[in-house]
């Protein structure tokens, strides 16, 4: 893990300020490439977050928070071990900060406000700066409230030194869910009558029993319109539809490939709360990474992606034709968000092949095996942990809610053990800042505890110092109390 020290002199600052004077163009990361006092080569990039308005599809415009006005923000992206330095602008009517999702960044460049850094205040500027490593695919996105479900995202890729897989082409696919206005709290949510019945998280009681999954994986079609869990009502979010890149289905994406060609797509879940469960019709994938980790390659039809988890596969281009790359919720019934794989020298006018019926051989992450897992070992620390919910709006780590909770305490050089209990019938995805940690034979940063009685055990490596997050990354569970800090003593 990287422990660097970065200081952020009144100099430097200005001299970003005055950079960002010059003037952004609409969609740029503004990009420049030099040196660091490291010896490191530097990138930088500056991104505006300001209210905007974008098409997600043809003639429907959609009012949300952007960097530099686009929908996903514009990929940043760089090279194994290079200096990254991104100054951040906020025109926002309220302040904000970047977290940048997967890295073990230095603590004051986490980007959680009242623990590691002030919000960026409307007006102002901040200079985040870090050494991008490991390589891998990641999300860089606002770590304010619900920002992130109001468009502030977008993909951050560290490209390897040594690639461990061989491909001729590579895609990015960013899946969000598309709100038809500004988010609202789980509590607004309730007291308008708002979000209940269908919608992501809604599991119908008896549908998950000991055995039936495991740590990323969930079968389709196991929801059930207006149904209760274990500790009330739920209250989601009023979808209004999926996306990928931005696009609704009726204005999917397309991608070009050639026969024979191998594809490397890297699939990447911001979204506020929905699970996905992702296939491309006509073709299988193999998974390469998982959560920007290589893995050893494996075989499926599909694979399961949940809110903040990455995955990379390979798609053979060996089948001719134009398919549907579809996503589907894995709880609702909503129309899957979709882009499309169209082989060179198709006719224009061939209409897409659909996924259908879900089948075949189905993800689970148990199997997979990283390339550099971490040595076998007995934990110093254990820690328990109980998902539950002491309400339908109010979402606990053993029983206490963000942010009237006691910090988990750990020792540098500890190695420390996490066993989670699901007491609730909504997965939850959980996320550690700062840290990679191994679960099963992979090494993640993000990993679904399924729902019912579900257990996930991971171990990290306490060798990043500083106070750091932990919480479920479906936002709205996160807002209303699933989180804790782990903090060094």
């Amino acid at each position: 893990m990287m422990r660097d020290t970065v200081t952020l002199s009144r100099r430097r600052f200005l001299q970003a300020a005055a950079l960002g004077a010059m003037g952004l163009r609409s969609g740029s990361p503004w990009a420049q490439v030099g040196s660091s006092s490291l010896g490191a080569p530097t990138r930088r990039f500056r991104l505006m977050a300001a209210e905007g308005e974008v098409e997600v599809a043809s003639g429907q415009p959609y009012k949300a928070w952007l960097y530099n006005g686009e929908l996903p923000g514009p990929a940043i992206r760089v090279k194994e071990g290079e200096r990254l330095v991104v100054t951040v602008e906020n025109r926002l009517p309220s302040g904000t900060t970047v977290h940048w999702h997967g890295i073990p960044v230095p603590n004051a460049m986490d980007g959680v406000p009242g623990l590691t850094q002030e919000p960026i205040a409307p007006g102002e500027r901040f200079i985040y700066e870090f050494t991008a490593a490991p390589a891998g695919s990641y999300i860089y996105h606002s770590h304010v409230g619900l920002q992130l479900d109001r468009g502030l995202y977008g993909p951050l890729i560290i490209e390897e030194k040594t690639p461990h897989i061989s491909y001729d082409r590579e895609y990015t696919l960013v899946l969000d869910d598309y709100l038809p206005g500004p988010p609202s709290p789980l509590e607004e949510l309730a007291s308008r009558g708002e979000g209940t019945g269908m919608g992501p998280g809604m599991m119908g009681p008896g549908m998950m029993g000991p055995g039936m999954m495991g740590p990323g994986m969930m079968g389709p079609g196991m929801m059930g319109p207006g149904m209760h869990g274990m500790m009330g009502g739920f209250i989601v979010p009023p979808y209004a539809g999926l996306l990928i890149n931005g696009r609704l289905p009726s204005d999917a994406p397309a991608f070009e490939v050639r026969q024979g060609e191998r594809i490397r797509l890297r699939l990447l879940n911001p979204a506020g709360a929905t699970t996905f469960h992702f296939a491309v019709a006509g073709h299988r994938l193999t998974i390469t990474h998982a959560d920007g980790q290589p893995v050893e390659p494996s075989e499926v039809d599909a694979l399961f992606i949940g809110m903040g988890e990455r995955y990379d596969v390979l798609v053979q281009a060996s089948n001719p034709g134009v398919w549907f790359m579809e996503a589907t919720p894995v709880e609702s019934n909503s129309p899957p968000a979709r882009a499309v794989l169209r082989y060179s020298g198709t006719k224009a006018k061939t209409a897409p092949e659909s996924v259908g019926p879900i089948g075949g051989l189905q993800f689970h992450s148990a199997y997979l095996r990283a390339l550099s897992p971490f040595s076998s070992g007995t934990p110093d620390r254990v820690f328990d942990l109980i998902l539950s919910g002491r309400s339908a709006t109010q979402w606990t780590l053993n029983g206490q809610a963000w942010p009237d909770t006691e910090p988990l305490l750990v020792r540098s050089g500890e190695r420390i053990r996490f066993r989670m209990s699901n007491r609730s019938l909504m997965l939850h995805p959980m996320h550690l800042h700062g840290h990679f940690f191994q679960v099963g034979g992979a090494v993640k940063d993000t990993v679904l505890v399924p729902p019912h009685m579900g257990q996930v055990d991971f171990d990290f490596i306490a060798d990043n110092p500083g106070r750091w997050f932990f919480h479920c990354h479906n936002i709205y569970h996160m807002e209303s109390g699933m989180a804790r800090e782990v903090r060094y003593v």
